[in-house]
This record gives structure tokens, sequence and C-alpha cells, in this order.
């Protein structure tokens, strides 16, 4: 039985409709695995800190020791928590699929209309499809009438396309190579939406064999960009960890050979391993992402992986899609030109009102269109004659007497009407000009002219409707458009209009290096009005049938150089992502649609649309602009520049902080010195004082040249050998004041742990010294005190207190081992202080242009 005979069968038997969904499975996507909460446990407890707090923890277990083996573990377990909140956020991409390839769908079974559950539509289901449906799956059309799809899910492309049914017979050729996008085929898609006409059409692919299926499957099969701080930081602590564990083995081997108490030299061997592992840094960029990610959010930008800000601030190549991203994604009349060749360009906002000829012109339009449309163009005709005359009465008592659909013959649509105080019937048709111009029976000179104005509206990339009007008497209407005397009224220009604010961004992105390149569906002479509204550098256009003939070597060179690339499909978005990444850019890309989702997962960086977007891509991306405002995308890339300027001022002064730690940790056990810093100190230190401090370097504000310097090179190492000279440059000279106030302390006769005290204060006040050098590395000397910083009153503070808990409370003094302490002795520690940030802030200058972002 052919499809066509098909048409008008019974549809398929229930019991053969669950034999294929027992075959096939149902028409949804797999559903993605997902790591256990055990397994993400046992990962995170492998990680080298965890691991020497767990240890410190059952050494004083051992010991008797209860509060400090439960101060360590509790700080190990805040450790825990805070990694499997965060690795718990797994991608949703293939549930959001998932969800919008399964509508209600009416079907035919056994002879009869049924309304099933998306996912229970199976191959060889017959589809009824009206306006307003959504299609639940791939199918061939065996009927339609007057039937228009929006496909702009899957394209791209703003503006719906006509579908007529297939032929007899259809050729195997024809069945097997079919895409969306396009108009007068016979194949409808999975997720795309009728805004016109009605069909009937037999099921050809569910599920993951659909073409909205096959994206998913190739998210599936995409990982998502690592976040390169993250591995940079990560193969520090590693390498940090190996030397420290190295010469955390070669202290207890000499303390306890040469003293004989090897408890005494596990502990302070495990404190020298704990000084020396920068573990803060995973902390530290924890904190600054969702700090980031809050930040961010007050203009409306969500941030789903939050080290895709750092990521965005080191962008090289802003790859965005036209509809809904540069556009609105919402049709309207951009120009009217009469019959004559007089036009009327439209601005932005559009007239309260226009001459009588040109609404004339527009009122027909609208005659000509449905009574309450879906298709957009004539959405925005109508949005147009109410906005530019509200009383406008031809909205009254207007009755419609026939309608005459497109054809695929004849792409004109014509409506009759009985006008209110009228005895004749009033016919207004549109549709192609060229189909118009055969309806009014132009001669030579006119077609010639009329055909001047459309090439002319086009280039402009507008959508051109010819518009004509015809009267009778009402009594017996033609048979078809053709019996209508047509008079030609004009044409209407309709476009998708440019967002006002993106000119200013895309200037903004040159300004600060980055490429903007356009990515669409859409026809080239559509792209290029746009890019050039826009204001993208528009040398030449690529489309996706030379990408197609491109190998990957050819590619890369036409990417290196094209800004606009038009007609592309969604595999071929990918490819164009792919080879800017060979080429060594830092891409990201921005979308709305299932189209956009793979190549918005493979990029470095994904942005979604998130008021007209799809679900599927703003789960595929890492940053969702929530009002859809191309504006923020600078926004998020000033931000992202400013997180990675403040992220290496606080790494520089975790780094340098080690140095003195390091350095307490060591001393006594290479001298015969007691005890500085135990485990809990250390603990102490690193997991509350340096993030809290930190808190200080994410709040400071940018740098000047934030958004006129280029982007930093791809390769760029976050520590660079400056930088960690400059880092040990200040903890050197900390760990020198420091030790010897200790050393001295103890050679006047202070007790141990008077002096043990005094040591630690002076840690911290040097601490705080280092925060106050390490703000900013172009400002002045005075800026480090008076420098806008909301954040660093409160962080001092908080310090403050609880090193006066840590002195005067009877149990934090016990936990801490430390004596009383006089007003002379905190004089020397303020004193240390003020010499640390003095010296460092004269040789600041020196080093600056060693340390520029």
């Amino acid at each position: 039985m052919s499809k066509i005979e098909r048409a008008g069968s019974a549809g398929l038997s229930e019991t053969e409709a669950r034999l294929r969904l027992q075959q096939e499975g149902y028409n949804e996507l797999p559903r993605p695995e997902r790591r256990t909460p055990l397994r993400i446990v046992l990962e995170v407890v492998r990680e080298p800190m965890l691991a020497l707090l767990l240890c410190g923890g059952l050494v004083y277990l051992l010991l008797g020791d209860l509060r400090e083996a439960l101060l360590l573990l509790a700080f190990g377990a805040i450790s825990v928590v805070i990694t499997i909140v965060q690795e718990t956020r797994t991608e949703r991409v293939l549930e959001a699929l998932r969800e919008l390839t399964s509508p209600r769908a009416l079907v035919v079974r056994d002879g009869e209309r049924r309304r099933i559950a998306g996912r229970d539509v199976v191959r060889g289901d017959l589809l009824v499809l009206a306006e307003g449906d959504r299609i639940p799956a791939d199918a061939l059309l065996v009927s339609a009438h007057d039937l228009a799809v929006d496909e702009s899910l899957l394209t791209g492309e703003s503006v719906p396309v006509r579908k007529q049914a297939v032929k007899t017979p259809a050729t195997d050729t024809v069945l097997a190579e079919h895409r969306p996008g396009g108009d007068d085929l016979p194949f409808v898609y999975s997720g795309s939406l009728v805004v016109r006409g009605e069909g009937l059409a037999e099921v050809e692919a569910t599920g993951p064999r659909s073409e909205i299926g096959k994206i998913g499957l190739s998210l599936h099969g995409l990982q998502t960009e690592p976040p390169r701080l993250q591995q940079q930081t990560a193969r520090l602590v590693r390498l940090c960890f190996l030397g420290g564990a190295a010469i955390s083995l070669a202290a207890v081997l000499l303390y306890g050979t040469l003293r004989g108490d090897w408890l005494q030299a596990l502990l302070g061997g495990i404190a020298i391993g704990m000084s020396m592992l920068p573990e803060e840094f995973a902390v530290v960029l924890t904190v600054f992402m969702a700090m980031g990610a809050w930040r961010i959010s007050k203009a409306r930008v969500l941030t789903r992986r939050a080290a895709a800000i750092e990521v965005l601030g080191s962008a090289t190549v802003l790859c965005t899609d036209k509809t809904g991203t540069l556009t609105q994604n919402r049709m309207s009349v951009a120009e009217l030109r009469l019959g004559d060749g007089t036009s009327l360009r439209l601005a932005s906002p559009q007239p309260a009102s226009v001459g009588a000829e040109f609404f004339e012109l527009a009122r027909c339009s609208v005659l000509a269109s449905s009574p309450e449309p879906f298709d957009p163009m004539e959405k925005a005709l109508h949005a147009f004659v109410l906005a530019s005359v509200p009383d406008d009465d031809t909205g009254g008592a207007r009755i419609l007497l026939r309608s005459y659909g497109l054809r695929p013959e004849l792409l004109a649509m014509t409506q009759v009407w009985q006008l209110p105080r009228r005895e004749e019937v009033f016919a207004a048709a549109k549709g192609a000009p060229e189909a118009i111009a055969r309806l009014c029976k132009l001669n030579g000179a006119e077609l010639a002219a009329m055909q001047d104005s459309v090439a002319a509206m086009a280039k402009d990339g507008l959508r051109v409707l010819g518009v004509a009007t015809a009267t009778c008497d009402g009594e017996s209407l033609p048979s078809s458009q053709q019996g209508f005397s047509f008079r030609f009224l004009g044409l209407v220009g309709l476009a998708d209009p440019l967002r006002p604010q993106v000119p200013e961004a895309v200037a903004e992105s040159r300004s600060a290096g980055i490429r903007v390149v356009m990515i669409t569906g859409d026809y080239p002479a559509t792209a290029m009005a746009i890019a050039g509204q826009a204001g993208l550098d528009v040398n030449e256009v690529v489309t996706g049938e030379q990408i197609k003939l491109a190998d990957d070597s050819e590619l890369e060179a036409l990417v290196r150089n094209v800004n606009v690339f038009a007609r592309v499909l969604p595999e071929q978005k990918l490819r164009i992502v792919q080879a800017m990444k060979r080429n060594g850019e830092i891409v990201a890309m921005t979308g709305d649609g299932v189209n956009d989702a793979p190549s918005l997962k493979a990029a470095h960086i994904g942005i979604a649309m998130g008021g007209r977007g799809t679900d599927v891509a703003r789960e595929a991306s890492s940053i969702v602009l929530l009002d859809d405002d191309f504006g923020s995308i600078v926004a998020s890339i000033r931000l992202g520049r400013r997180i990675y300027d403040n992220l290496r001022k606080a790494m520089a002064f975790i780094f340098a902080v080690h140095v003195p730690i390091a350095g307490l940790a060591l001393l006594p056990l290479l001298f015969g010195l007691p005890l500085v810093l135990g485990p809990v100190h250390i603990a102490f230190l690193e997991l509350i004082i340096d993030p809290v401090c930190s808190l200080v370097f994410e709040a400071e504000r940018e740098e000047r040249d934030i958004m006129t310097r280029p982007p930093r090179r791809a390769d760029a190492e976050l520590f660079s050998w400056a930088l960690i000279g400059w880092s040990i440059l200040q903890g050197a000279m900390a760990f020198a004041l420091i030790a010897a106030i200790f050393v001295l302390a103890l050679r006047s006769g202070i007790p141990p742990d008077e002096a043990r005290t005094l040591a630690f204060i002076a840690l911290v006040v040097c601490v705080v010294a280092l925060v106050l050098v390490n703000r900013s590395f172009s400002a002045s000397f005075m800026s480090a005190f008076f420098r806008p910083n909301p954040a660093l009153l409160w962080i001092f503070l908080s310090i403050a207190l609880v090193l006066a808990a840590a002195l005067f409370w009877p149990p934090a003094s016990s936990l801490f081992r430390f004596g009383p302490l006089h007003l002379d002795d905190l004089m020397v520690t303020l004193g240390a202080g003020l010499l640390v940030l003095t010296v460092l802030e004269l040789l600041k200058p020196i080093w600056a242009r060693r340390l520029r972002f």
C-alpha cells in the first residue's frame, strides 16, 4: 500500500502500535548517565589535602585528643560537602530534549482519531496536524491544505516554510535525503510548530532516529570543555603535593632520628605537608566563581557552570546566531512600497500613523491574512495596522465569506470579505510578488518595475510580499483566485529587526579584541544585511554548501577571516566551532534553538538566550541571558576579565602566605626549637583566614584597561614565573620578620607558649599586609588603604574577632596552646606588618611591568 493510499486508511491498529513500541522503544531520548553520590564521595576523598586532614584527625584520635581530632575532621567534612554539592549539578540536556519531543499527539488508529502522549507515537502512525500543533515525530505528509510550519528550532530561520503532500510515487532518494528548511517539501519534523493549515502525515522516525533526536545523540557524545583554571590549579596542587610530601618525609625522618620522638615527628610532618599544599586554591576558585555568578545574576544573566565566566573573559571569538540573538525573532513591517515605486521606510519604534495610501496597502495585507494568525509575518501585519490606527474599524462587523489558500503552483492567498455598509464583497490577496503579478496581469513595464523594487528590498534583507485587491458582486464567487480582477496595490517588506543594543555591544567587543562571527541558517542576503546593521566586519559570506565541500584544513583557513556564515546546518555549526578551536581560538557561542545545542556544548563557553531560547539550548549552555539582551554578553566578558585579574591577585597572595607558614612549620624541626604551628593552627589558617581574605580580592574593582586590552593568550598560565617570583619575595620577607620575632622572643626568656602566640599574631598581621599589597598592581600606595572595597573592613573585623576569641577565650587558647599577649608585644607585631607593607609597596612599581595581565 502506498503512502497516499494510507492517507485514507484506518491507520495502525492498537495491537500493531503496541508491538512497534516494544520493538523500537518510546518516542523519546535515552536518559543520560549520572554519577551516584557514593561515586562522587569516593572521588572527593582521594584529594590530597583531604587525605592529610583525615590522617591528622586520626593521629589526634589515637592520642586521645578528641577536640583537635573533631576539629580537623570537621574541616574535612566541609570540603566534602562543598564538592558534592558542586558535582551533583550534572547536565540535563537530554531530559530537556525528551520534554520537547513528547507533546500530545492526535493520531488515527483503528479508523478513529485518538489523542495520545507524544512518547507513545510509533513509526507508521498517522498524525493529524492542525494550526498550533507541536509535531511529535518526523513524518511524511500524505495530504496537506495550505500547511506552513515553523522549523526555526531546527534551522534558525524565523520565517515558516510551506509544506505540500508527497507526490506519487516518492523516490527512495527523496525519502532518504531530506533535511529541515526549504519550501514545498513533504516532510515535517519533531519539535516544529504548525502555524497555518492542516494535514495528515505518516510517521517515519521517532525518538533518537528523528532529526532532533540525532542532535540529542550528538550532544550525548560531546564532552563539555573542562575549565582551564581548574586544570592549571589541579596541576599546581599536584606538584606542590609531591614536593611537600618529599620534604615532610625528610623532616619526619630527621626529627625522629635526632630527637627520638616519632609521634611528634609525625605530627610535625603532617603540619609541613598541610602548609606546603595550597589546597585552598580550589576553595578560592569555587568562591570566586560562585560570587561571580551572583554578581552577574544582577544583570539577569544565569550562570549554569560558574567557571565559564572566567573562560568568557579570555574569549577571542564570539560566534552568534542571527535569529533570536542579534535579531528579536519577531517579524515587523520595515517598508511599504506603492505600485508607482513610492516607498516608506519605517523606523523603530514604528510611527503612530502613516499616509492614507500606505495605510490602505497595510490594511489590505491584513485582510488577506488569517483573522487569528499563527504565522509570524501575519502577526506582524496585524500588529502594525493596530499600532498605526488603533481606532480602525476594519475589525468590526466584517464577515469572512471564503478563503483561497496557497498552492504550489500559485504562492498567494486570498480572503473574501463582506464589509460593513458595503454591498459588494471585497477580496484581498497577498503572496510572493511574482504570484501577485500574475493575478494582476501586469504588463512588461509594470512587471520590470515591480521586480526592481523587490530586488532593492531584498538587498536590505527584507521578506517581500505583494498585495492586491478586487471587488465583485458577491452573488457567485469564482472557483479560483485567477477569477478575480485584481488591482496591484504594492509591496510590503518585513524584517526580523536587530536588537537595539547589538551595534554598541559589537563595537565594545571589537575594542576588547574579540572577533564577532555570525553563523546562521538564513539566506546570505539576509545575513549580510543584518551583519552590516550590527557593525560586523563583512568581507565575504560563506555558505553551508561551501563548508560541506571543504575538508578540515580548508575550513580552518576559512574561519580565520570570514565573519558571516549563511545557510548553515547544525552539524556544520559544530564543525565551524571545532575548526576555530583547532586554530587556537577561545570560542564563545551564542544561540537559542535546538540547532544551536551541539555547538553551544562544544564551544569553550556556550551562551543561550533565556527568554526565547529553547530548553535544549539553555541546558547545553554554560551561561543563559535571561532577558535575551545581547549587551549582557559584554558585561559577562568584563566580569570574566575582572575575575581572572582578581583571581591572580588572590592566588599570588595565597602562594606568598604559604612561604612563611611552611617556613614556620619547618624551622623548629631543623633547628631544634619548640613547634610554632601544629596541624590545628595550619588548618585554621588555610581553611578560614585564607578563603575569607580572598573575598576581599573577589570584591576588588576592575583594572582601568580591562576592556581595551586584547584577550590573554590561550596558553597563558595562571602562574607566570614573574608572579611566582613576586609571591616568593613577599612570603620570604614576611617569614624573615616572623622568624626573627620568634627566635628573639625565645632567647629573651619568653615561655614557648607566649612566643608561639607572638609569632602567630605576627603571621596574621603580615597576612593582612599582604592582602593590602596585592589589591592592585597599578594603584598607588595610599589606595591600599582607601581604594573602595566594602568587604575589606568586614573581613578585617572578622579576623580581629576570631583572633580575640583565640587569645582571650580559655577553651580556644588551650586548643591553640596560646599564652598571654601584652601590649608591647602587640605593637611589635603591628610594626612587622607595617614594615612588610611599606617595603613591598616601594618594590611594586619595579615589578609591576612583569606582572601585567
